[in-house]
């Protein structure tokens, strides 16, 4: 789903009465942004790709329509930009039932076709994410991409929906193991719902599930403060935790709010994160 290019803060605060605090302005290029987090059914179909022998080629996965096929800036290194994929990496890739069953209580991959088809995956890495990505023609968001998506760009809204309260019917967003029965107690992975279960909380242009359900891997590396000014950037290193942002199906409100950070290390498999993919215009 096409996202128009903008400018936006990146910092904010935003109680339904309107954006305050607005700091660290980044600028974005026009992208599109994957409607769904990946589910468990269209992983598999990755799953096995890999094990047949696919492989990324190197220096793919890069946000190619920007700087003239150079991707993204690189905030950590001025003057250079996305390397994109390292064939190195491969070794950072494996998809096998044992370990996407990381959570065994909240994992919710299937190795075979099953009524999980349609639920968010969880329990993969960040370079799985950045490799399913790639395989499925486009690449992992940066923090400033996925952000000004949730945020509605420069409308800084409180939460990807509006200011409307998520409330605890699973209408806006699923978060504090309120999904399905309301209870506020998560009950392992039929606490994860199939994407779109909550169509009320779908942002300005159309995505859902920017808040709540699953965590989402985002491009960059984390720093304790923005690297200012940004346009088109990333901040890239080759080691360090990545950015995931959203909230879960058992984090509180305050992950789904669109500035709220949080990060792990990319070889670590989680329970409560996954992922969604971006495309050039």
């Amino acid at each position: 789903m096409t996202v128009p290019g903008g400018t936006y803060a990146r910092t904010y605060e935003n109680d339904g009465s309107g954006a305050t605090g607005l700091a660290d302005p980044a600028t974005v290029s026009g992208f599109r942004l994957d409607k769904y987090s990946v589910t468990v059914g269209r992983f598999r179909a990755f799953a096995t790709a890999w094990s047949g022998g696919w492989l990324p080629a190197a220096g793919s996965g890069k946000h190619t329509h920007l700087n003239g096929g150079m991707g993204v800036a690189n905030s950590a290194s001025a003057g250079t930009y996305e390397a994109g994929w390292a064939a190195a990496d491969d070794a950072n890739v494996a998809p096998t039932n044992d370990n996407l069953t990381c959570d065994s209580g909240y994992g919710t991959w299937t190795d075979a076709p099953s009524g999980q088809d349609a639920v968010a995956l969880n329990c993969v890495t960040w370079y799985e994410a950045q490799a399913f990505c790639i395989w499925d023609g486009g690449f992992l968001p940066s923090e400033s991409e996925w952000e000004y998506a949730a945020a509605g760009g420069s409308q800084q809204r409180e939460y990807p929906w509006g200011s409307t309260p998520p409330g605890t019917s699973n209408q806006y967003a699923i978060y504090g193991c309120y999904y399905p029965s309301g209870s506020g107690e998560c009950n392992g992975s039929s606490s994860v719902a199939p994407v779109g279960t909550a169509p009320l909380g779908a942002g300005l242009w159309g995505q859902v599930d920017l808040a709540g359900n699953v965590w989402q891997w985002s491009l960059d590396s984390v720093v304790s403060a923005y690297a200012d000014p940004c346009v088109d950037c990333a901040y890239l290193t080759a080691d360090g935790d990545r950015a995931f942002r959203g909230g879960s199906f058992g984090y509180d409100a305050t992950g789904l709010l669109p500035p709220h950070r949080s990060q792990l290390d990319p070889t670590q498999r989680d329970g409560y994160i996954g992922f969604r993919c971006a495309r050039a215009p």
